[in-house]
């Protein structure tokens, strides 16, 4: 990873489809009530229903939703697998939703797409949410599917290679996941990381704190809560379980990190970035003009190229050459 180019944060820099994105997402999202008015439960329901910053989401009817047990009891899998062959290998992923929102249904056609690009079986997690179920339930969970995965769950798909993911808090569980299969389980079994758009830094980092009100998706205030509520026991923010990005990062495989420059988070990326290769990780990270939290989700042309940058990633260092 070299230095990054300061011309990605100009405003030349970004498209004008993004430009015009961004505006109409503000506007659309600044005309909305306060979501912070409603408890996460109608929150959750709200966005199922289309009416939040995403359109509503599709179900695939290629989905098998598995159950494994966990230290809290059932956690839902949601399994994506390749028509017709073998899985190259098998990638974890893990929705973002400030470990609040959000569901392991919720972006079925872009697990759809990861799974015909890399040829690798898909599994979303779906872990408990905050505040009914706080910190550390929700990386319990994400840990328990790990485990079950490179052993369970590599009999069953047939599988040798791994890889692990996910976007906002979504990134934050990969990491804190991978930090505990290093630590608690005295290995690394996985071979990929990716992370979009992750909160690495619960204290918040000065692109989070400084943000404002302005609404791409998350603002100042929606972190704020989203801390709030997972950390609703009192938890200390600067716990590398919590906060990977003060964590020991050595011995964790190849990463690809992607932000966009219109992200509040945009320095959670680039500092656990530059951390994960100062701890001698392989490590690649895309910038993309404009871009605004979890911009991959948007039909742009900075999103499918995001989406095709991480699943080359997987490609190269998640599936077996074998798998045909």
């Amino acid at each position: 990873m070299s230095l990054i180019d300061p011309k990605l944060f100009l405003d030349e820099a970004v498209s004008a489809e993004t430009q015009a994105f961004n505006r109409d997402l503000a506007g659309r999202l600044g005309a909305l009530p306060d979501q912070w008015s409603f408890p996460p439960a109608v929150i959750r329901e709200r966005r199922a229903q289309g009416l939040g910053p995403f359109p509503m989401p599709e179900k695939s009817p290629y989905a098998e939703t598995i159950h494994i047990s966990g230290p809290h009891g059932d956690i839902p899998l949601r399994l994506f697998v390749p028509a017709a062959r073998r899985p190259a290998g098998a990638y974890l992923h893990i929705h973002g939703g400030g470990w609040t929102l959000g569901s392991a249904e919720n972006q079925d056609p872009r697990l759809e797409e990861i799974v015909e690009r890399t040829g690798l079986a898909v599994l979303s997690v779906d872990y408990r949410l905050a505040p009914e179920h706080p910190y550390p339930q929700g990386p319990d969970d994400c840990e328990a599917a790990a485990l079950w995965l490179v052993s369970e769950g590599a009999k069953r798909l047939n599988v040798l290679r791994f890889a692990i993911g996910g976007d906002s808090a979504g990134a934050n569980l990969a990491a804190a996941t991978l930090i505990r299969m290093r630590d608690r389980h005295l290995g690394m079994p996985f071979q990929a990381a990716i992370f979009e758009c992750g909160c690495f830094d619960l204290s918040l980092t000065p692109s989070a704190r400084s943000w404002g009100s302005e609404k791409l998706v998350l603002n100042t205030r929606d972190i704020t809560m989203f801390v709030r509520h997972y950390l609703a026991h009192g938890h200390d923010a600067y716990q590398p379980d919590i906060s990977p990005l003060y964590a020991d990062l050595r011995g964790l495989p190849p990463a690809h990190f992607a932000v966009g420059t219109r992200d509040p988070l945009l320095d959670d990326t680039l500092f656990m970035a530059a951390r994960w290769q100062a701890a001698g990780n392989q490590c690649e990270l895309a910038v993309y003009p404009g871009g605004c939290h979890v911009f991959q989700q948007f039909a742009l042309g900075i999103s499918r190229a995001a989406n095709e940058a991480a699943d080359a990633f997987l490609s190269t260092h998640a599936a077996s050459a074998k798998s045909a």
